[in-house]
Formats: structure tokens, C-alpha cells, sequence
């Protein structure tokens, strides 16, 4: 019987162990896929962030593109207007001269508005994948 008894005890303290173990094992489990779940959100709202900021300078920049398509129509409706008025071709010249030089120059203005809104754009839609970047770094230099 004491046999019995301690065979019996045996079984009951690998059977106790082994439930706890697995017990155990599914517990940190299940924390390691709701860890990866919030890691995974968190990314997700990186991605929303990037594409809303970059979808944000590309409305930006195609309003900017339009303003500036309207005003140089309507500098050129008036340069020619103006030069359908001139009295002499030295006149014509000038204004033609004038015309062209104020056209170049707002158009290096516009180039170099656009190239502001692009590199804005740029740095706001990697601002939120950076930030993930770096806390995926930091947890895996953590985790060693």
C-alpha cells in the first residue's frame, strides 16, 4: 500500500508540474501575441500617419502647381495684350525682353516652393515609419 500511495503522490506532483508548465507556457504565449498585436497596431497607425502626411503635401503641392498655372495664363494673356499694344518692334522687344525675364524668375520661384513642399512631405511621411524603426531597434537591442 505505501507503495500505492507513493506511486500515486508521484504521478500527482509530474501531473502538477506538467500542468503548470503548460499552464505557463500558453500564459506567455498568449502575452507574446499581444505583444506582437500592439506592435503590430502601433505600425499600422506609423503607415496611416506616413501615407495621410504624404497625401497632405501632394494636395499642397497640386493646389501650389494650380495657383501657379492660373497666374502664368494670366501674366501671358497680358504680356500679350500688352504686346499687341506696342507702338515700335523696339517696344515689342522690351516688353517681350521684360516679360520673359519676370516669367523665368517666377518660374524658379515656383520650382523652388515645390521643392520645399516635396522635402516637407518627405520628412513628415517618414517621421511616424522612422519613430517605429527606432522602437523595433531599441526593443530588440532590450531584448539582448
Amino acid at each position: 500500500m505505501a507503495v500505492t500511495e507513493t506511486l500515486k503522490s508521484t504521478v500527482e506532483q509530474y501531473t502538477s508540474a506538467g500542468n503548470q508548465a503548460f499552464k505557463d507556457g500558453v500564459d506567455k504565449s498568449l502575452a507574446a501575441l499581444a505583444e506582437a498585436n500592439t506592435h503590430s497596431k502601433k505600425n499600422l497607425e506609423a503607415v496611416v500617419a506616413s501615407v495621410t502626411a504624404a497625401t497632405k503635401g501632394a494636395e499642397a503641392l497640386g493646389a501650389e502647381a494650380f495657383a501657379y498655372s492660373k497666374k502664368a495664363a494670366e501674366d501671358q494673356v497680358a504680356a500679350a495684350k500688352a504686346l499687341a499694344s506696342a507702338k515700335s518692334v523696339q517696344e515689342a522687344v522690351e516688353l517681350q525682353t521684360a516679360w520673359a525675364k519676370s516669367a523665368l524668375e517666377a518660374y524658379i520661384a515656383q520650382v523652388s516652393k515645390a521643392s520645399e513642399i516635396v522635402s516637407a512631405s518627405i520628412k513628415d511621411s517618414v517621421k511616424p515609419l522612422n519613430e517605429r524603426v527606432t522602437a523595433t531597434v531599441e526593443k530588440f537591442q532590450a531584448a539582448r
